[in-house]
């Protein structure tokens, strides 16, 4: 590998791990021309080019980090960890990969991550709402913000509400800090 700092291509391996569920080898290598470490990612090569059909029929390969993109952008900065934003884009790519052979709709991939964003960041779902489903207007996006405030939510430790308590009959009380307040 070509060391970032010097140029040098002569470096030796320090660590190597699995990453991404296996899918990823990380390795941690060491320049020997200046000595500073940098990190490299080895993927599996898609033989078969899943091809991503945009709206103006246009083709082009998959790519994860467009997802990626995407996710950033909605996200802004909005308190959203990093992980999370990486575990989107890798359960999207994995469903996609799962799902589609050789062509997948953007419109498909688009409703994956929307699905995912309304669960980690309203605000940021709005936002990648606004840009995927390419609203005309207001009205629309107060339509989507409508929908949102009827659905259901699914709130951190709810099973402990439903729980008795040891013996005594009552419903035992959330934990703090877990839900809506």
């Amino acid at each position: 590998m070509i060391c970032p700092y010097c140029d040098s291509n002569d470096d030796k391996v320090i660590d190597s791990r699995a990453s991404e569920a296996g899918r990823v080898i990380r390795r941690r290598r060491q320049c020997l021309g200046c000595g500073k470490r940098f990190t490299t990612y080895e993927r599996v090569e898609e033989t078969t080019r899943l091809m991503v059909i945009k709206r103006d029929g246009s083709r082009v390969p998959f790519s994860r980090d467009n997802i990626l993109r995407g996710i950033a952008v909605a996200c802004g900065k909005r308190p959203v960890a990093e992980e999370v934003k990486l575990r989107i884009a890798e359960e999207v790519e994995d469903l996609v990969h799962r799902t589609f052979d050789r062509e997948v709709e953007s419109r498909e991939i688009g409703e994956m991550v929307a699905d995912r964003l309304k669960d980690v960041d309203e605000i940021a779902y709005v936002r990648f709402a606004s840009e995927y489903y390419q609203f005309r207007n207001v009205g629309d996006i107060l339509k989507q913000l409508e929908e949102m405030n009827q659905r259901v939510r699914d709130v951190p430790n709810q099973q402990a509400l439903f729980e008795a308590s040891e013996g005594d009959g009552k419903a035992k009380k959330p934990r703090s800090g877990g839900g809506e307040e």
